[in-house]
């Protein structure tokens, strides 16, 4: 190829590549596979050394790390917001219970921005600290939560699809394939699931300790999970007060992610309708005369994928452009491939 004075298009080396399909198909799987140590960590027990000493491991040692900073951020944040209020516990009217209990649950009634009304401030030192914790509160739910709720979800997702296997014995591999193939679809039924199940319990719950009607309660559950919070029904006794700290930020989050899955999963069926008719619609001349990116008159493999992928919207030609400009700076012997020795000599310059 060096030798010739024809200069081969790049993407005409595709088909030679293609001899080698299986191999690379088995090295796939192979690497696939290896994000099973997190979600079947029982099954990666043959790498560990059995030598080694047992040590101890607390709850928090076996959360994902992220997860663990979600905890992390949430407890300083709500000590921090307890701590303000319950200095200015005077300086806040409405029905109280307890001075500490109060303000954990005026904190989070903020930062989640529910706002039943039932604790208001009335000073202008209680007026800036709950501005302030409303904005910074909203972040945290925002950027941090969110995160933790995600990785809840993918969880039990893994162990939903587990359990749908579970007759069909699917290993590892298959379970994290079907995960990927449908990852949002399951994500927006686990949580649809676990917003019916938030929902039910918080009406019981304040149908049987708050003693409000099935209608009432059911009203009050849906202005809280929306951030309404209208504030003529809301948590006025202690035990309701300390299932509200809990269940208020699991619910309202709940419901953030449930939005989100919902948008993400119509604009997943857009997307694989889009590609469906790609893939079903007729060539014409005039798609062969944009997809020979060369133009030599003649389209290859992987002109014909690029072309495709950019009619899915997965690339576009500023994404291709980008490429090509990078093998042509590495392309050092203008051979049309890359060697070793071309990426020595670019990477030397």
């Amino acid at each position: 190829m060096a030798g010739s004075n024809i200069r081969q298009p790049l993407l005409d080396q595709l088909p030679k590549t293609l001899q080698n399909v299986d191999q690379r198909r088995r090295r796939l799987r192979r690497l696939k596979s290896a994000p099973a140590a997190e979600f079947f960590p029982g099954e990666m027990n043959d790498t560990k050394d059995d030598q080694s000493l047992p040590r101890y491991e607390s709850i928090l040692d076996k959360l994902h790390p992220s997860f663990r900073k979600v905890i992390l951020y949430l407890v300083i944040y709500v000590a921090i917001g307890t701590t303000c209020f319950y200095f200015v516990q005077n300086q806040i009217e409405g029905k109280k219970v307890n001075g500490v209990l109060d303000s954990v649950y005026f904190c989070v009634v903020t930062m989640t921005t529910v706002g039943y009304g039932d604790l208001v401030p009335h000073s202008t030192t209680a007026k800036l600290l709950a501005s302030f914790f409303v904005f910074s509160g909203m972040a945290l739910v925002g950027m941090v939560l969110s995160k933790g709720a995600d990785y809840l979800v993918e969880k039990q997702e893994t162990l939903l699809i587990k359990a749908m296997h579970m007759r069909d014995k699917a290993g590892p591999s298959e379970i994290l394939e079907e995960i990927e193939t449908n990852k949002v679809r399951y994500k927006f039924i686990v949580t649809t699931a676990s917003l019916v199940v938030l929902i039910v319990v918080g009406t019981v719950f304040l149908a049987k300790v708050e003693k409000l009607s099935t209608i009432d309660a059911f009203y009050c559950v849906c202005s809280t999970i929306t951030t309404l919070g209208y504030g003529d029904k809301s948590f006025s006794t202690k035990a309701g007060r300390v299932f509200a700290i809990f269940w208020i930020l699991t619910s309202t989050v709940c419901v953030a992610q449930f939005f989100l899955y919902v948008a993400e999963f119509n604009t997943e069926k857009k997307q694989k309708e889009l590609v469906k008719w790609v893939l079903t619609r007729r060539m014409t001349n005039v798609d062969l005369e944009e997809a020979d990116l060369d133009n030599d008159g003649i389209v290859g493999a992987a002109e014909f994928v690029v072309y495709k992928l950019k009619e899915m919207g997965k690339i576009n030609q500023e994404d291709v452009s980008l490429l090509l400009d990078e093998f042509e700076s590495l392309d050092v012997d203008q051979s049309g491939t890359l060697s070793a020795t071309d990426l020595t000599i670019a990477q030397s310059s």
